[in-house]
């Protein structure tokens, strides 16, 4: 077997023991709950502007962008960018690779790949700082709910022609919202790559954790994930993700279309 090769199929061993460690998997919540009672996802950036994300959550991100390779990644809730500013880049990312392995040359402020960030409230000091960002040629913005029928139908007109679709869920995290939004936007999503959804992690929380905000144990991200997949077998939950991250915002959130 080439070496490679048998290094991922160790991994993959690996990875699949984690699913069925108890103790692990007990540690690596206790972290979690711990580590969200802190604000500890509020700590970072990415290329300057605030991500808030587990530093696991971005590294899952390069490895689905990288292996399923879209052309469009469409996400809900904006915040101060850092999300759209990741996504933005690692488009980039494959359009370099993607000059490189051709031997041509390419103007890096154009590309064909293109991020669509959705929210209900982008502010204007949010709005300056991600159109200053030397990523935002790749970024298109729209102010609205994301489930309003308008907002909806503008998105889906911004995404034709896209063969690879990718779809991030990270705004109001309640049952409804949440499966509203799984309706409208998970169908934009290619065979072979991925709905994330976010914040799944509200469901596996002590009730009444987020005492501040409409969502809690029994209404949330993960509710509506389960709702949704009772009536869409063509996604399934890619545990593998999970498994291999041990600590996400997104345990049953990483959706793969087959």
């Amino acid at each position: 077997m080439d070496p490679i090769e048998q290094f991922r199929s160790e991994r993959a061993v690996t990875v699949d023991g984690y699913g069925r460690d108890g103790e692990f998997q007990a540690l690596s919540d206790q972290w979690r709950e711990a580590s969200m009672a802190k604000r500890y996802v509020y700590n970072f950036d990415w290329l300057g502007r605030p991500i808030i994300q587990y530093p696991q959550d971005i590294v899952a991100m390069q490895e689905l962008i990288w292996s399923t390779r879209p052309d469009l990644v469409i996400e809900t809730g904006i915040a101060h960018g850092g999300s759209l500013i990741l996504s933005a880049s690692l488009l980039a990312m494959l359009d370099m690779c993607d000059a490189i392995e051709a031997g041509v040359s390419f103007d890096p402020s154009q590309s064909k790949r293109k991020v669509i960030g959705i929210d209900i409230d982008i502010r204007a000091h949010n709005r300056a700082a991600i159109e200053s960002n030397p990523m935002a040629s790749r970024i298109q913005m729209f102010q609205g709910s994301a489930i309003d029928p308008e907002i909806v139908q503008q998105v889906r007109e911004a995404s034709a022609g896209y063969k690879r679709v990718m779809v991030c869920l990270d705004s109001m995290h309640t049952h409804a919202h949440v499966l509203a939004e799984l309706e409208a936007y998970a169908p934009l999503v290619t065979p072979g790559c991925y709905c994330v959804v976010f914040d799944t992690l509200v469901e596996d929380l002590p009730a009444g954790f987020f005492s501040d905000r409409p969502w809690d144990v029994g209404d949330n991200p993960k509710t509506a994930v389960h709702s949704y997949l009772k009536s869409h077998p063509e996604f399934e939950i890619d545990r593998s993700v999970h498994n291999k991250l041990m600590v996400t915002v997104a345990p049953d959130g990483f959706l793969k279309r087959l």
